[in-house]
């Protein structure tokens, strides 16, 4: 498994109940042991999450899935991370 930073930025017309959506799609994602961390920008621009997935096509897919994709509330970016721990 691959790590995925699924970056979330708020579009004009983001809609609260989509935000809500987000959190149950999250919380499946927890429990298929997809999530790795998951939190809002202090800025209120949007937030990030870190997906594991095959490769990038199913990250993609993963990520078209969460509510603020589909109901355009946010843009999504994925992107492959090497991500490294230092402790």
């Amino acid at each position: 498994m691959h790590l995925y930073l699924v970056m979330a930025m708020r579009n004009p017309g983001f809609q609260a109940a989509a935000g809500e959506a987000h959190q149950a799609f999250l919380a499946g994602l927890i429990e298929r042991g997809l999530l790795e961390l998951t939190g809002p920008f202090t800025d209120g621009s949007g937030g990030a999450y870190l997906l594991r997935a095959a490769d990038l096509e199913t990250a993609t897919q993963i990520a078209h899935g969460d509510p603020l994709h589909v109901t355009g509330s946010s843009t999504l970016t994925i992107h492959e991370w090497r991500a490294r721990r230092f402790s």
